[in-house]
């Protein structure tokens, strides 16, 4: 099948209330046209240089987002385009992306990236670490970035309770922020949890936002420069 089918039966497996990011790194702009052409507009990338190129390449209504591991020296490539950062795993790297979206008047969306994972090799705040920047609201003191919930990846694993469980923590995590420090904040409000190997199990737990690249665009280029 091709990416315009592929999408249409991840699309058709998806609730309402669940946005989908169609994760497009390594594959050329001309698959990302493909998923286009068949009504996508949210596109993930990990890597900043490739998102970059993307972005210069293709439609301008396109909302890029940022879902791989940001260093701060990296932030002032995206900040003029991206839609949002879903890898925003350290207080030095909000203040970075504050400081460069200060420049253009902007206001960032930004999700937490929490470490709920058994894998050392993941990214990711800890509980902890999460819980304190909205405790100290340290959040407050970046006006130009948008917190709007959180990011997780689970084990790769095909122990399903695993998964589930890890999935399960960072929805209590969630809810637990929102009823106790963002109650008034409509906009907090987004979990990107799930893959294509796990969405399914993400959307059962409390996802609304999924990352799925693999099972639309096939597998992974890795040759791409």
């Amino acid at each position: 099948m091709g990416v315009k089918e592929n999408l249409q039966k991840i699309k058709s497996t998806l609730p309402e209330h669940v946005t989908l990011v169609a994760v497009s790194k390594t594959h050329p702009a001309e698959k990302v046209i493909e998923a286009y052409e068949a009504g996508q507009r949210i596109f993930g990338e990990n890597k900043v240089q490739e998102m970059v190129d993307k972005y210069e390449q293709l439609p301008k209504d396109i909302q890029w987002h940022l879902i791989g591991h940001l260093q701060t020296n990296k932030v002032k490539y995206i900040v003029p385009f991206v839609a949002m950062i879903h890898s925003v795993d350290s207080e030095k790297l909000l203040n970075e992306i504050n400081k460069r979206a200060s420049k253009l008047n902007r206001r960032i969306d930004c999700l937490l990236e929490i470490h709920i994972a058994r894998e050392e090799s993941k990214f990711g705040m800890s509980f902890e670490q999460a819980q304190e920047i909205f405790d100290q609201k340290i959040y407050q003191q970046f006006p130009f970035v948008n917190i709007r919930g959180f990011m997780g990846m689970a084990t790769f694993t095909d122990d399903k309770e695993q998964v589930r469980s890890e999935f399960r923590s960072l929805k209590e995590f969630f809810d637990h922020i929102k009823n106790n420090y963002m109650k008034d904040k409509e906009d907090f409000n987004v979990l990107s949890m799930g893959m294509s190997g796990d969405y399914k199990i993400a959307i059962e737990e409390g996802s609304n936002m999924v990352r799925i690249g693999t099972a639309i665009f096939g597998p992974r280029n890795y040759d791409i420069n």
